[in-house]
């Protein structure tokens, strides 16, 4: 008998005179025969890839085993459960580096020459793909569904309108997604119209409130809106039309679209049967709820059935072999793995990505109200921009690497030279500019800029080529008034008119103590003239300030 052994795992056995569907006999009889040899071979190739992941991508290994195969072997291909059975046993490689006495020959095919890294490990090193699962597939069977060359994989990542706008704790995903759409894969961005009115109980104390139909549909219009701002942006910004070779097909859907359609027995009938109790049970979301003083009702429970159900939902009909998702949805990616081997017989993946926290630890996002938007309406372009440069030195080249497409020298060159000029806040600055460019465009970073410039450096220029809305968003709080341009119009009638200071000699003494300035510049005498282009900017506008932070727009009509 001759066994043929492929790489990559696709050890499906062949006998010279005759293709069985099953494993023959005489395999089982070579693998019990030999077991003590096979045993030793698989300890140490389990040793040399638990040593492989911790180095290369810090992967959690997870126990092999009969329950993590997945389908009932009458219900998969013998192709798929040979494949499957050798991988969880850890005898693929095993039996490649082992020549079986009584076997003729073992035929090994070649391992590819590799000249530079994989999309996976790629993105493992930037530290952008924290875990994938299953993980004992993912050394082998998925770099190479993902190297150069091969067909196009589908990549599905969800997002649940509980807002409606992203924020910067969802950019993560969006630059994984990204990263495969580079890489020239089909990436489909899942908005939960559906799963949505649910709630997600994953790394909750207690049930979301719960939507009304209506804002759900309202907010899965923002957050269509934002995902297809991203996806231009990156096209448009970050994709130069010389690049030579083509961006991956990207997707927006909502699952409501098909998960509003699916008749509630049926899917009971379907993937509620395949689905097991005991292991929704066990994810620690779920035991963390029934253990708490609330509990869990039916509908969260249901949550991660339903998710799942959209991954199957993805394969059957745009062959999606592959989830993302944060690092608090591996349960999740689980249930979808699940379901999907179970009923189809096919391999998929999950990949996980690092969660983005406060400096107190807790995870960005609307539930802990420290959200940092990515609708212009909630968050400006100048608000973003700042966020990202005031990161300390010891988080920085970390975000450099997760919300930028820089190549990893160019950020170890950044960060050699802020060694040398830590004065200049060079990483800072280049990652607020490169994810301001990505949120909102170019336009919006040089928004931002004119912000920064007329804000903390009283820049008039900046200020008099800003517009309104840049006005508004600059100075949210501020108050602002209309105001008429009166023949011999001072500093002292401009405040008292705006209400910026008291009455009497308390509001006069406020000016000549220096707590006032007009367009960035301090005045102390309060019966200066008003001046247009000094005073009042070409743009008809006043930059009132009292004090350190009280500011106030004046808009001046009919100059």
């Amino acid at each position: 008998m001759a066994l043929w052994l492929p790489q990559y795992c696709d050890c499906s056995p062949t006998v010279e005179d005759d293709e069985h569907r099953e494993l023959s006999a005489g395999s089982q009889q070579l693998l019990q025969t030999y077991s003590h040899e096979i045993e030793l071979a698989c300890q140490k190739e389990k040793e040399a890839r638990q040593l492989r992941l911790q180095r290369g991508c810090g992967r959690a290994l997870r126990s092999g085993g009969v329950a993590a195969l997945g389908p009932a072997p009458h219900k998969m291909a013998a192709r798929t459960l040979w494949r499957r059975w050798c991988r969880a046993a850890g005898l693929c490689v095993a039996l490649r580096r082992c020549r079986l006495p009584g076997s003729r020959h073992v035929h090994e095919r070649p391992r590819r020459a590799r000249g530079c890294k994989g999309l996976l490990a790629a993105q493992c090193e930037r530290g952008l793909f924290q875990e994938v699962f299953p993980a004992q597939g993912a050394d082998e069977e998925l770099e190479a569904l993902l190297e150069p060359g091969r067909p196009p994989v589908a990549v599905y990542c969800g997002f649940d309108p509980t807002a409606d706008s992203l924020h910067v704790g969802h950019l993560p995903a969006v630059m994984a997604l990204l990263h495969f759409q580079r890489a020239g894969h089909t990436v489909l961005a899942v908005v939960g119209g559906a799963t949505a009115r649910l709630g997600d109980p994953s790394g909750r104390e207690r049930a979301r409130e719960p939507l009304e139909a209506e804002r759900v549909r309202a907010h899965a219009r923002g957050l269509r809106e934002g995902l297809g701002r991203l996806l231009e942006n990156h096209r448009e910004l970050f994709w130069p039309a010389g690049e030579g070779r083509p961006l991956g097909r990207a997707e927006l859907l909502d699952n409501a679209r098909w998960l509003g359609r699916e008749p509630l027995l049926d899917f009971l009938c379907g993937a509620g049967g395949r689905l097991r109790m005991g292991t929704l049970l066990s994810r620690q979301a779920c035991q963390a709820r029934l253990r708490s003083a609330d509990g869990m009702s039916l509908a969260e429970f249901l949550y991660p059935a339903l998710q799942a159900y959209d991954f199957l939902h993805l394969y059957r009909h745009h062959g999606c072999r592959v989830q993302l998702g944060g690092a608090d949805q591996m349960g999740n990616i689980m249930s979808g793995y699940e379901l999907v081997t179970k009923m189809t017989g096919t391999d998929v993946f999950g990949i996980t990505v690092p969660l983005i926290t406060s400096t107190t630890g807790d995870k960005l996002g609307k539930t802990a109200g420290n959200a940092v938007w990515l609708n212009r309406d909630k968050t400006s372009p100048f608000e973003l921009y700042q966020f990202f440069v005031r990161q300390q030195d010891d988080i920085v080249e970390k975000y450099l690497k997760l919300f930028t497409f820089l190549p990893l020298e160019e950020i170890d060159h950044i960060m050699e030279m802020h060694a040398k000029e830590p004065e200049k806040w060079g990483p800072q600055k280049r990652l607020a500019a490169e994810v301001t460019k990505l949120v909102h465009g170019r336009e919006g970073l040089e928004s931002a800029k004119r912000c920064t410039k007329a804000l903390y450096h009283s820049s008039i220029e900046a200020l008099e080529a800003m517009s309104d809305q840049e006005l508004q968003e600059l100075f949210r709080q501020a108050p602002s008034a209309e105001l008429m341009l009166e023949p011999g119009m001072t500093l002292l009638d401009l405040c008292r008119k705006a209400n910026a200071i008291p009455d009497g000699s308390s509001g006069y003494q406020k000016i000549t103590n220096g707590g006032v300035s007009v367009n960035g510049i301090r005045v102390t005498n309060p019966e200066t003239v008003l001046i247009l282009g000094q005073h009042i900017l070409k743009n008809g506008v006043s930059l009132l300030r009292i004090g350190k932070k009280n500011y106030y727009i004046i808009k001046w009509l009919q100059l």
